[in-house]
């Protein structure tokens, strides 16, 4: 499998952004989906994620309430709907999936994890 991340920009803060994340090779009904960004300068962390099928969803705090996770259907593509940006959620934005069976979720160390290639998003004042 192989995915391509889209939908990075320039915005204002208070804006919004909806990020893609689109699968190539195969569909992920039994993968997890998610989503890391990384700042300038800091290390990378863990923003949200959508377990398999349309499942549970987990977010970052500094995030709720802000950004939704979800992915489609036909279980292809993750989209990031990011509302109310903050100048602090500048970063390139990294997608990723592994299987589900791979717990945890969040633990992007695992061999079996698939990036995207990254797309910058840029909140200005």
């Amino acid at each position: 499998v192989q995915l391509q991340a889209s939908g990075g920009g320039l915005v204002q803060a208070g804006g919004s952004l909806r990020l893609s994340c689109a699968a190539s090779g195969r569909t992920l009904r039994t993968y997890d989906m998610g989503w890391f960004r990384q700042a300038p300068g800091k290390e990378r962390e863990f923003v949200a994620a959508v377990r398999r099928s349309a499942g549970s969803t987990y977010y970052t705090d500094s995030v709720k309430g802000r950004f939704t996770i979800s992915r489609d259907s036909a279980e292809t593509t993750m989209y990031l709907q990011m509302n109310s940006l903050k100048l602090e959620d500048t970063a390139v934005y990294y997608c990723y999936t592994k299987p589900h069976w791979d717990v945890p979720f969040w633990d992007v160390a695992s061999r079996n994890v698939v990036w995207g290639q990254g797309t910058q998003v840029t909140v200005s004042s």
